[in-house]
């Protein structure tokens, strides 16, 4: 039986047997009651629920049908937050995935620090940012790159809450949950885009790929695995040291 007291979304979502975006979807409409008690929090009477949706939706075996939905960068704004996952949008479609681990945190901040040192000296006014930060890329496509340089040349993309437009240079730093979509669609929006660099860091396999555009297309400029220095044509003076990398002291 559902309980009266009100619950998290999730909450709701786990007893409802939906997807928590779904009930984000029909709060945002206004199709079941909530108790709103801040910004983007939200709590719900699972019963008050059940009886709105028994009259807006038809249940089909023990999943309720909703229809497709194409995500917008106004719908990113208004999701509620939740400690533990992170969201994007690609092509209209809504993301999730766990928050990053620390292997992932540690790798992103060795490069992190890497670049500010080197843009610092090659391109005094460009911008060397980490996530979180929304990068909008068209109004169905919100991501937020792990690491993202934009040159001196392109500041105007640099908005007050967001970067709008294809920064320079995107590093992804990929786990178990995202690797498929570093991989295929998140290397497929930033080409269509026009990233001009996509590094994909790979902590489990131990592998750097460098993609840069060649006539509208990434092709591979250069690659590394395990101990091997990555030292890319196009950053002249710039060497990363896998091996100091991959350093997990909790291995």
């Amino acid at each position: 039986m559902i309980k009266k007291e009100l619950v998290t979304a999730q909450a709701l979502a786990d007893a409802l047997d939906l997807s928590v975006e779904t009930i984000w979807r029909y709060t945002r409409a206004d199709r079941i009651p909530y108790v709103k008690l801040g910004e983007r929090q939200y709590r719900y009477n699972p019963n008050d629920v059940v009886k709105a949706l028994s009259s807006a939706v038809k249940e089909k075996g023990e999943h309720f049908e909703t229809g497709p939905k194409t995500y917008t960068y106004q719908d990113y704004l208004e999701l509620p937050d939740e400690p533990g996952f992170r969201y994007e949008i690609m092509e209209g479609e809504l993301v999730k995935e766990p928050s990053p681990a620390p292997l992932h945190q540690r790798i992103s901040r060795e490069l992190l620090f890497l670049l500010m040192f080197y843009f610092r000296d090659t391109d005094p006014s460009g911008e060397v940012l980490s996530a979180p930060l929304d990068v909008t890329l068209g109004d169905t496509n919100v991501v937020q790159p792990d690491i993202l340089y934009i040159s001196g040349s392109q500041l105007e993309i640099i908005k007050k809450t967001r970067i709008d437009g294809a920064p320079t240079l995107i590093i992804e730093v990929s786990s178990q949950a995202s690797m498929q979509k570093d991989r295929v669609k998140k290397l497929q929006l930033y080409q269509r885009a026009g990233v001009q660099h996509y590094w994909l860091v790979n902590p489990l396999d131990q592998t750097f790929e460098c993609f840069a555009l060649r006539d509208g297309l990434y092709s591979l400029v250069v690659s590394g695995l395990d101990n091997d220095t990555i030292e890319h044509p196009d950053f002249p003076g710039l060497a990363i040291s896998l091996k100091e990398l991959w350093y997990d002291p909790t291995s």
